[in-house]
């Protein structure tokens, strides 16, 4: 499994309807995250608006793809998209920066002798 690690950055003036949005997404797009191969996936939302999210995939692309054949995807897309500043592509899944993973404790835990 890859660990994707990514940012976005949400409105200062919408982060507590952002928080809202996100204490209950819709069942059908959790089931269409889950069923595209997103997995562990979490959301971190600092005070200015500094998104961090991390998932487990066994393929990033694969999932991105998948997601972007479903309705719900689309219409969550576009009901978020307000929320982000600086937003490439127009939709936060598509504007999202990934990130180098640069050190994990068990990658190198496992690898000691």
């Amino acid at each position: 499994m890859r660990r994707v690690c990514f940012t976005l950055q949400v409105r200062p003036e919408r982060l507590d309807e952002y928080r809202k949005r996100h204490a209950a997404v819709w069942p059908e797009m959790l089931a269409a995250l889950r069923d595209a191969g997103w997995h562990d996936y979490s959301l971190f939302l600092r005070d200015d608006g500094l998104l961090v999210g991390y998932f487990l995939t066994e393929d990033l692309q694969a999932c991105l793809e998948a997601m972007e054949h479903t309705d719900v995807n689309r219409r969550w897309q576009a009901e978020m998209a307000p929320f982000f500043a600086d937003l490439p592509g127009g939709r936060p899944d598509r504007g999202f920066q990934v990130l180098d993973e640069v050190f994990n404790l068990d990658d190198q835990l496992g690898g000691a002798t």
